[in-house]
């Protein structure tokens, strides 16, 4: 199974249930993706929680609104591993106007689409969130 669809599953359905918290198995690429998901405001915190086994877990702690609805309004995984999608600065696709963002994964590390037109790179198109 593709671990970030899995992921995006996970905060979708938690958001549905508006739940306080998820947790998600720890990789260095879904980190990299929540502190982009945190930094753009769409989640409070993340922080990475020591597990049974080998491997640790992502805490995921969501945001709500003072009318408690869930800040995050949609995910959606864009490139996935049976058909990778990739874009150059200036196609990267615009989301729901002015209220998304597009992650893109360059070769200058992962960042939103407005920061891949700033610095010019291109990349694989992971997901979007709006």
């Amino acid at each position: 199974m593709d671990p970030i669809a899995d992921m995006l599953t996970r905060i979708r359905n938690a958001g549905a249930k508006s739940k306080e918290k998820v947790d998600i198995p720890f990789s260095r690429l879904k980190m990299e993706l929540l502190k982009i998901l945190k930094d753009e405001g769409y989640i409070s915190n993340v922080k990475p929680v020591h597990g049974e086994g080998k491997r640790g877990v992502l805490r995921v702690f969501l945001k709500y609104t003072a009318e408690k609805e869930n800040v995050l309004h949609g995910l959606k995984r864009v490139s996935r591993p049976s058909r990778r999608i990739y874009r150059s600065y200036t196609d990267l696709p615009k989301v729901r106007g002015p209220f998304g963002i597009s992650i893109v994964s360059t070769s200058s590390g992962i960042m939103t689409d407005a920061d891949a037109k700033k610095k010019k790179v291109g990349g694989e198109v992971l997901c979007q969130v709006w």
